[in-house]
């Protein structure tokens, strides 16, 4: 979920010094409502921490349902968890910098973006072997399954493209222009692509048939877009943005509905089409709930404690439990003049998986 690699190092930086503030609700124009949120707070408290240790800074993390196994990025390998009684299960290794994963049970692979120099890993499901790694394009980084295509996705953020890959084969049908740099993608399964554009703070709709841009929208006043997830059933996303907002916005029309602040730093963004909760987790040790309240209105609900430095997220849509992983640092190296400053180092072998529950 990079920007480009010395933009994260800021963005990172920043996320792990300064606090979130208390949750307001800001909301669009109201309509009935279609979903009943949860009296009061949501309910989500932090109910397990498991010291996973392991190598290897983190990115995406990815759940399959059917087994219940977390897969976590870790720079060069990808680490797979069984998040209930948080034991490593198994590890799949030989990436050079790994950031998206999506599982694929139907053809029993699982798909790995590697940003360096550009490639997708394929591997098994049942024994974790990779199978095959396809060439795509510069800094391969946000990827998704759509089950609508049966196509993988994943964002160029270097060359500013997406590729699509034919997930029964491992062949690539194509690339598409963006004409920005893709931080994350979703799909709402009935022939549409959604990406945000980090460096030019707009949403791109694609035909993910075609291989064609549709339409291109500004996501005022949200800026640096990087997480985003989507209600698929009434075609609304929920963008992540780096001046602490989460957006929602109509698919269909590209229209800003509403936004609800959050923390510095976001990553990662879901939403549970079983409870209307929509999440934004940010470096400072925050997740935000919102709750869709129609489809044309989203409101505030409260803001969870995490630790600092848990950016990235996900779900179960089982059981709603959250998973966000995270680490202890040392202090920062001092900068050199004209560079930025470098990452904390982490601990060694303090690498921490939490688990929310409501």
């Amino acid at each position: 979920m990079r920007v480009s690699h010395l933009r994260a190092v800021s963005i990172y930086l920043a996320s792990l010094l300064l606090a979130a503030g208390a949750a307001v609700i800001v909301h669009a124009s109201a309509s009935p409502s279609t979903a009943k949120p949860q009296a009061g707070a949501s309910g989500y408290h932090v109910v397990n921490k498991f010291k996973l240790g392991g190598e290897g800074f983190w990115d995406y993390i990815t759940l399959e349902p059917a087994t219940h196994r977390l897969f976590i990025s870790r720079g060069t390998h990808v680490m797979v968890v069984d998040p209930e009684k948080g034991t490593v299960l198994g590890d799949i290794p030989g990436m050079h910098r790994a950031h998206g994963i999506a599982l694929v049970p139907e053809f029993n692979k699982g798909f790995v973006s590697d940003g360096n120099p550009g490639s997708v890993f394929i591997f098994d499901l049942t024994t974790l072997k990779v199978l095959d790694e396809v060439k795509t394009q510069p800094d391969c980084d946000g990827l998704i399954y759509d089950p609508g295509t049966k196509r993988i996705f994943t964002g160029n953020g270097d060359a500013k493209t997406a590729t699509a890959i034919d997930a029964a084969t491992g062949k690539v049908l194509g690339n598409v222009d963006l004409g920005g740099g893709p931080e994350f993608l979703q799909a709402d399964g009935k022939g549409h692509l959604f990406v945000n554009l980090v460096d030019k703070s707009e949403l791109v709709k694609v035909d993910a048939n075609a291989l064609k841009v549709e339409a291109t929208w500004p996501l005022a006043p949200c800026e640096s877009p990087s997480g985003l997830a989507i209600d698929a059933a009434h075609e609304r996303l929920f963008v992540g943005c780096h001046n602490k907002y989460m957006a929602m916005v109509d698919g269909d029309s590209g229209k800003v509905l509403g936004t609800v602040p959050i923390g510095q730093g976001v990553d990662a963004n879901r939403f549970d089409p079983g409870t209307g909760y929509a999440f934004a987790s940010t470096g400072d040790g925050n997740i935000t709930v919102a709750h869709e309240d129609s489809p044309d209105k989203m409101s505030a609900v409260d803001t969870v404690a995490t630790q600092r430095g848990a950016r990235t997220m996900e779900f179960d849509p089982v059981s709603h439990n959250l998973y966000t992983v995270t680490a202890e640092f040392g202090p920062a190296p001092a900068a050199q003049p004209g560079q930025r400053p470098p990452r904390p180092p982490m601990l060694p072998d303090s690498f921490t998986l939490l688990v929310l529950t409501r």
